[in-house]
């Protein structure tokens, strides 16, 4: 059996003789993942939703969210490095899909759309997002770095909202 690890540097075995590592477009999954991570934050249906959390995070999975500038700004001034928001299980990640879908969506002004195709590195996801207005103009956007359980659950969404 050859193990190849995909690290970028030259390997010793010549060329026609090494397997190709994976990319972003040949691992399985990819945009399913992504289309149903961005599709939740959009779905109208609040059973939808909590079922649809359920289905993407595992039970006690957490989201950790970069807090918002001006709060950074001010948690430094207090002597805080980092400000994080963070939700864990079930019942607070739909509480939390639910209040953005509430102040982004639901009022029918903007939406989220899947900025391409995730990438996968082990058992780690990066995944881009775009919020849109009613005229598909881009508004704000994020990335979130999804670590994934064995059952390709979400353990940790790490968010970061794009300046």
């Amino acid at each position: 059996m050859l193990v190849v690890y995909c690290t970028g540097r030259t390997p010793a075995i010549p060329r026609g003789e090494l397997p190709r590592c994976p990319t972003d477009a040949t691992l399985p999954g990819m945009d399913e993942l992504t289309e149903r991570y961005v599709a939740l934050w959009n779905e109208p249906d609040g059973a939808a939703r909590a079922e649809g959390v359920r289905a993407l995070w595992a039970e006690d999975g957490r989201q950790v969210l970069q807090a918002p500038a001006q709060w950074r700004e001010q948690a430094a001034a207090l002597g805080f490095p980092a400000a994080t928001l963070s939700v864990r299980g079930h019942r607070d990640l739909e509480t939390r899909v639910t209040r953005a879908h509430e102040m982004f969506v639901a009022g029918g002004a903007h939406r989220f759309r899947a900025r391409g195709t995730g990438v996968r590195v082990g058992d780690a996801v990066k995944l881009e997002w775009d919020m849109v207005d009613a005229t598909d103009v881009v508004v704000g956007g994020g990335t979130d770095v999804l670590l994934l359980d064995a059952a390709e659950r979400i353990v940790t969404d790490y968010q970061f909202i794009d300046p």
